[in-house]
């Protein structure tokens, strides 16, 4: 039989006393940077590995939930007026505070010293990365920034890469390196944690975004509501 306080301190279950709640394992949404790496129109053509459209809509809803969530959030491009194109336009519109890094060509941008500064700056040191592409332009400043000390995650449905067979091998040697694989959804989700708090609605839009079936649900459950209304003013 466990006892649980209600003030949220710890159980005692069968004599035991155990620390109350989870997500001691998921990230600290107060110690999160997200950073978009290369999202550039013309790196996009070659990208095989997602759909492009999904691609752009999870990126677009990580720099939205930056903006809801005051997160800091840095973007890059090694050369914006080269073929890889310039930056997907949705990240600076839903995200007008995004930080833009301009890089002097380097591939890696750990290699840029005010990108790699601009990370220091934010004071956080839980990293969330996604890029095109990503087995270069994600993996290498994720390892580099993992070896410096920081805990990073590499979004992988935010991320692209030009085959199925180096998005594979890239997760792997994220394995390796201690670099955490996860999903536009599960980030959301890690950094929402509770619809008691005052963005619950505009997280829910966030949510449409990542599963377009839950749009459906919402508004089946709108509908509902509504004709419980209506019902009871006729009565």
């Amino acid at each position: 039989m466990a006892i649980f306080e209600p003030d949220g301190k710890n159980a005692i279950h069968d004599g035991i006393e155990h620390e109350p709640g989870g997500g001691k394992a998921l990230f600290d949404p107060t110690d999160v940077a997200i950073l978009l790496l290369d999202h550039q129109a013309g790196l996009f053509q070659t990208v095989k590995d997602i759909n492009v459209a999904e691609l752009r809509t999870n990126t677009t809803m990580l720099a939205k939930l930056a903006a809801l969530m005051k997160l800091p959030l840095i973007t890059t491009a090694s050369e914006p007026n080269g073929p890889n194109g310039p930056l997907m336009p949705e990240i600076h519109q839903s995200a007008p505070h995004a930080v833009f890094v301009p890089r002097k060509g380097e591939v890696n941008a750990w290699d840029n010293q005010l990108f790699v500064k601009t990370v220091r700056e934010t004071g956080k040191k839980t990293l969330i990365m996604a890029g095109v592409w990503t087995s270069v332009c994600v993996m290498f400043p994720a390892l580099d920034a993992k070896a410096a000390g920081y805990k990073v995650y590499a979004v992988i449905d935010a991320s692209g890469d030009p085959s199925e067979m180096a998005s594979r091998v890239t997760l792997a040697r994220f394995a390796q390196a201690g670099v955490i694989p996860t999903s536009t959804n599960a980030v959301l989700c890690e950094t929402h944690r509770t619809w008691n708090r005052p963005e619950a609605a505009d997280i829910a839009k966030l949510y449409t975004m990542v599963a377009p079936n839950y749009a459906a649900l919402i508004e089946s459950y709108q509908k509902a509501q509504d004709v419980m209304k209506t019902t009871a003013k006729t009565k």
